[in-house]
């Protein structure tokens, strides 16, 4: 088999006090969920980082394996230690933080989870979390950080009823390519996707920026994005208008690509609708896991086709799906091969593995949808 991706599935403003400092050593906490789809945090996280420099993983029941090689067969140094004080001594002294790596549909934390968060604070680490419970409100959580000398980071936190933005139009002002990676299910790669085409637009010279909408890209060190989940659905679409635009503004990018959220045809999750309404893209990159036949955390519910996501994506907003991208969970490589081959004649676009087959591939599906990009002026026909 191949190894497995277990991929994904306040207002980050643009400017330096948005991201962490780099050098800022962290170790992730994910105890129990590193290798299931509950990890995507911490999976992330361990794939590419910008806002700490990670040191390892807990996971008691993947303690003694490199975190890449779990992932993606390919080890990258990151280990996974059994518990806290193994976790410390990688630290080497230094005053880190503790990142909460998992991200349970429920977005809520275990009694486990606070002892052992609180004991971390003990231990001197700072907290990153992005749950949907904000531990900087809870007294046992203020009291331990004033104690400790410690802070609290909750990335979902959103602004300030105030200051949220409604959809204003401001998007019209965006003159360059816009690609949404969308999927057909939540946990299911958008992230890992849009991070890998934004990285393989740049090493191919073109300017490229990433708009995060979920916890997982903001705490990576995402400088532009909105946790868009924990906005009131009101604001959703003038938030994510905002993060583009203050994208568009501050970088002068050829291409935004924006992170999508669980999917459109999902029944418990309404977020890909305001990041189409919002960003209004020109593009679509639609991720698929076809060895998956349910929802993720909604067994009851099948999985959509592409071909069913991609007409009902085209019929609610204007604009195209110009490729598919494959999560290879559960796949050998012929699985992979033979998938491929398939979709590309069955849905006539391109069709990729982000992670296992050249990141020239990604390049070449952006540029065939917007041959502007290579030096010919067209427009994109939609």
């Amino acid at each position: 088999m191949i190894p497995q991706p277990v991929q994904d599935s306040n207002r980050t403003l643009a400017t330096s006090e948005a991201i962490s400092d780099r050098t800022t050593p962290a170790v992730v906490y994910c105890e129990g969920h590193f290798s299931g789809l509950d990890g995507k945090t911490a999976h992330g996280l361990v794939r590419s980082c910008d806002g700490y420099s990670i040191r390892a993983v807990i996971d008691s029941q993947c303690a003694g394996l490199d975190a890449g090689f779990v992932l993606d067969g390919i080890a990258n140094g990151i280990p996974i230690v059994a518990d806290l004080a193994a976790a410390m001594a990688l630290l080497g002294g230094s005053k880190g933080t503790l990142i909460y790596g998992m991200a349970p549909a429920s977005g809520l934390f275990s009694d486990e989870d606070r002892h052992m968060l609180l004991t971390a604070m003990a231990a001197g680490l700072n907290l990153v979390s992005g749950m949907r419970e904000f531990l900087g409100d809870e007294a046992a959580f203020q009291a331990a950080a004033q104690h400790h000398g410690v802070t609290i980071r909750d990335v979902r936190r959103p602004s300030a009823l105030k200051d949220l933005k409604l959809f204003s139009g401001s998007i019209s002002r965006v003159r360059c390519a816009r690609i949404a990676v969308l999927g057909t299910d939540g946990a299911i790669g958008k992230r890992t996707t849009a991070t890998l085409l934004v990285q393989a637009l740049r090493a191919h010279g073109i300017r490229a920026v990433l708009v995060s909408t979920g916890q997982t890209g903001l705490i990576q060190g995402g400088r532009f994005g909105v946790p868009l989940d924990a906005i009131p659905s009101q604001f959703g679409s003038g938030e994510v208008e905002a993060a583009v635009v203050a994208a568009y503004e501050a970088e002068r990018p050829q291409v935004i690509v924006i992170e999508g959220q669980g999917a459109l045809s999902h029944p418990a999750y309404l977020s890909s609708s305001f990041i189409l309404r919002g960003s209004q893209p020109q593009a679509v990159i639609l991720q698929h896991a076809p060895a998956r036949r349910c929802l993720s955390d909604f067994p009851f519910a099948p999985i959509p086709t592409p071909a069913s996501e991609i007409q009902l994506i085209e019929s609610f907003a204007p604009t195209r799906v110009i490729g598919l991208t494959i999560n290879h969970e559960g796949m050998n490589e012929a699985q992979l091969t033979a998938a491929i081959a398939l979709y590309e004649a069955e849905l006539s676009i391109p069709v990729t593995d982000a992670i296992s087959r050249p990141a020239a591939n990604l390049v070449a599906m952006v540029v065939r949808a917007f041959p502007e990009l290579s030096g010919v002026r067209q427009p994109l026909a939609l």
